[in-house]
């Protein structure tokens, strides 16, 4: 292997080595206290992505609404969240830590090796929904998704397609969007990125290997559509973004690419009944504070909370839904 290569790959290793390092701590800093004094908050991937958002907006509500006194945010990217699933699961017990959770995730369970499921959690909340964008930069010679999909279509090998974790719902709808053009999913080239920082930054790179086409949630891609360094085309919502002029899928007629990506929060297995009650009862208090509203105004996210038996159910449908897709998208 090349001595740049073997580098990169040790730095990698020793990032992924820190995160669990402070994640440890971070989760031992919590032991014999109640959640209230000191909550730690996984992201499991990397800084600047969807479920980093959730864990600091949280964060942000938590602090000011008086809800709990030390709230910490650790990322642990990898795997589609599976890295962080595992370090979860190490944590039985544990009630002072709850870890951020998604669409992706289910993707990436459904691809893994992992026996580890979200089956193996405590479910807590689902949170709300956010929604997926297909974005260019602002210098691409694509200004509307009909102008991508003809030269994708021409040629799929020639326009890789960036996003996040494989399996994960990026990949989904570029796969969705591939099918209802009938471009065969196995020509498609998708480059996955650990996180909306990597992918932002391939899409504006000049450098070799680096993407033309972006999908993830909007808010990925946010600060640079609104300083016109990235272009929307498309929108994967029901109804179009406030603030973003971008018609929908179903507008350009693609209402088969229709995956929306739900946000919610999950527990260490084995903590107890009240400590259950405990943590949705911080949830709840944090979903009725100012800033999250606030949150959910800025994020153009939409509210769905449920909790409990309920999110476990729904969790249990929805993992099947996801494996079912995979397998049809070919992706499983």
């Amino acid at each position: 292997m090349p001595r740049r290569q073997v580098i990169a790959a040790l730095g990698i290793v020793v990032v992924a080595a820190l995160a669990v390092a402070a994640f440890a701590d971070a989760a031992r800093s919590g032991e014999g206290q109640a959640a209230r004094s000191n909550l730690t908050m996984i992201a499991p991937a990397a800084a600047g992505g969807g479920w980093d958002l959730v864990a600091r907006e949280s964060q942000q509500a938590m602090r000011t609404g008086n809800i709990v006194n030390t709230v910490q945010v650790v990322n642990i990217p990898g795997a589609g969240g599976t890295i962080g699933l595992n370090q979860l699961a190490g944590l039985a017990g544990e009630e002072t830590t709850m870890m951020v959770t998604g669409t992706v995730m289910l993707g990436g369970i459904s691809q893994s090796s992992s026996p580890l499921s979200l089956a193996d959690t405590t479910p807590i909340a689902r949170l709300a929904e956010d929604f997926e964008v297909v974005v260019v930069p602002a210098d691409s010679p694509y200004t509307t998704l009909e102008e991508m999909l003809v030269a994708w279509e021409a040629d799929p090998a020639t326009l890789p397609i960036g996003g996040g974790s494989a399996g994960g719902i990026d990949h989904m709808v570029a796969a969705q969007l591939a099918q209802a053009r009938g471009i065969p999913v196995e020509n498609m080239v998708y480059t996955p990125h650990p996180g909306g920082g990597e992918l932002t930054l391939s899409l504006l790179s000049t450098a070799a290997g680096t993407v033309g086409v972006g999908v993830s949630g909007y808010n990925d891609f946010r600060d640079l559509v609104e300083s016109g360094q990235l272009r929307v085309l498309a929108v994967v919502s029901p109804e179009r973004l406030a603030g973003v002029d971008a018609p929908t899928m179903e507008e350009l007629g693609f209402g088969e690419v229709d995956l929306v990506n739900w946000r919610g929060l999950v527990a260490p297995a084995g903590i107890t009944p009240e400590e259950r009650a405990e943590l949705e009862a911080i949830t709840r208090e944090m979903v009725a504070t100012e800033s999250w509203s606030e949150a959910v105004e800025r994020n153009r996210w939409v509210r769905s909370e449920i909790y409990g038996e309920d999110f476990e159910k729904f969790l249990v449908s929805e993992q099947s839904r996801i494996d079912d897709l995979l397998k049809e998208l070919g992706l499983a």
